[in-house]
């Protein structure tokens, strides 16, 4: 005995203001009475405190509550009795909210979650449990017209560039030089750009592109930001050839990121790290903000 969801668009991807189509099927071995069949579009914000701010500020544990951007419940069918076998049922949702707050992209962070989900469940009265299934399907939200000035990201790492350097001595001589091809990304493109090892005193073992997303929870009386790992690609392997261009290309992983969102509880920002580790392990480390935003078609 069981029911499921499913969906016609088989992506699971929708806008806000189109409508989410699909069917519920109902299972059974035989016959049973029910008490209602009731299938909920929920969308949710869920935001959480890391540890280290845990208990800093007291204001944070009312903001850091889940917000609730859209919930329509529908009673699909009422009490009543499914026969034997599969019934199915066809259903449809229109993908709009009457708050002012808009729909924002889905997106799995660490300590932001924006999800959205339909929820089926067939109450059987208070003796037998409910049967319940929820699936997720994703959201792609706010689109803008094509961003018109975007250049690129020139860069020249060298010791004298370096921050929170204690002893500039310490540093091999050194100097990388790049560009990385835009500071506002298509999220529904790679980015793109390349680096060159012009020279380096020190034989290099790796170079890295690391993507970090920065997440703020909070509201006018404190906030906590922290800044955690997406992904880290390796673009070069040992000590390389100098003076040779290696490209870069980084796709945007979709659920890990969404466009950059900024509300009055909570932000969604995204940094890039060129990352060089020397033969002995020395990390050398250059940061870029950048903002991704999704075009319309």
């Amino acid at each position: 005995m069981s029911v499921e969801i499913k969906l016609k668009r088989a992506s699971k991807v929708y806008n806000p203001g189109e409508v989410v189509k699909g069917t519920l099927v109902v299972t059974s071995p035989s016959e049973f009475s029910h008490s209602g069949l009731v299938l909920t579009l929920e969308g949710t914000v869920n935001m959480q405190l890391s540890a280290k701010s845990v208990g800093i500020f007291e204001a944070f544990y009312n903001s850091v509550k889940p917000i609730n951007m859209i919930n329509i419940p529908i009673e699909v069918q009422r009490s009543g009795k499914f026969g034997r076998g599969a019934t199915t049922i066809p259903f449809e949702f229109p993908l709009t909210t009457k708050s002012s707050r808009p729909l924002y992209d889905t997106y799995h962070g660490v300590f932001i979650s924006i999800q959205y989900f339909l929820k089926a469940e067939v109450r059987r009265g208070l003796l037998n449990k409910p049967l319940f299934k929820q699936i997720e399907f994703v959201v792609e939200g706010k689109k803008v017209e094509k961003v018109k000035e975007n250049p690129s990201i020139p860069f020249s790492i060298t010791p004298q560039s370096l921050e929170n350097i204690n002893e500039i001595k310490s540093v091999p001589n050194f100097k990388i030089s790049g560009t990385l091809d835009r500071a506002i990304c298509n999220i529904e493109r790679p980015l793109k750009g390349k680096i060159v090892v012009e020279h380096s005193a020190k034989p290099i073992k790796s170079i890295e592109l690391q993507l970090v997303r920065v997440e703020t929870c909070g509201c006018a009386e404190g906030y906590a930001k922290d800044a955690t790992e997406i992904q880290n690609i390796q673009i070069a392997d040992g000590d390389v050839m100098r003076r040779l261009e290696i490209p870069i290309h980084m796709v945007f992983p979709r659920l890990f990121t969404c466009i950059t969102t900024a509300t009055s509880n909570f932000k969604i920002e995204y940094e890039v790290n060129i990352v060089i580790v020397l033969e002995d392990d020395h990390l050398i480390t250059e940061n870029f903000p950048i903002k991704l935003y999704r075009p319309l078609s």
